[in-house]
């Protein structure tokens, strides 16, 4: 009994000193891959270096609706920093994406879904859902649901980019969406 016992703490011992470690070793980056609406390729190894926003949204959802001025200016405004904003279109058609982008252009580059593994790595379940991948390719924060342009910029925050903080009439101050 006792020999059972020590055969079960030295495979204890070898489980919490070999393996333990190497899971927590395990390569955490985003990897992905997308292609724009215009035909631009995007892929981790492309923007690395760069803040990646990743907005998931839809042509039907007013909170993507109301929040889309913020991202683009966002896009803009943060665009000589190296923030990248792709707009991940969820399960639309090109046509109805198309459509909807000649009446309300937008300055991020928008992606379709079928175009990006982006949704596998971070699974939206409701819009708009933020994410932001830091220049070294890991995912530094999430926002699920519409917050406004100060939760969008406290959202980039986490990643290193910073700017003068707009108050405005939009923003949800105690959203318990953020992070």
């Amino acid at each position: 009994m006792l020999a059972k016992a020590g055969r079960g703490l030295a495979i204890s011992a070898f489980f919490a000193d070999s393996v333990l470690p190497n899971l927590w070793a395990v390569d955490s980056k985003v990897r992905f891959r997308a292609k724009s609406l215009d035909g631009e390729s995007f892929s981790s190894e492309s923007t690395n270096g760069k803040v990646v926003l990743v907005e998931f949204w839809a042509t039907w959802c007013p909170y993507c609706k109301r929040d889309a001025p913020a991202v683009d200016s966002l896009a803009e405004e943060f665009k000589d920093q190296g923030l990248l904003v792709l707009a991940v279109d969820v399960a639309e058609s090109k046509q109805t994406v198309t459509r909807f982008l000649a009446k309300a252009p937008r300055e991020a580059k928008v992606v379709l879904m079928t175009d990006t593994n982006l949704a596998a790595w971070f699974a939206p379940k409701s819009f708009p859902h933020y994410a932001v991948i830091d220049r070294q390719g890991h995912a530094a924060a999430e926002q699920k649901g519409a917050g406004g342009e100060r939760s969008l910029r406290r959202l980039l925050s986490k990643a290193g980019l910073t700017a003068e903080d707009a108050d405005g009439p939009d923003e949800l101050s105690a959203s318990p969406r953020r992070d």
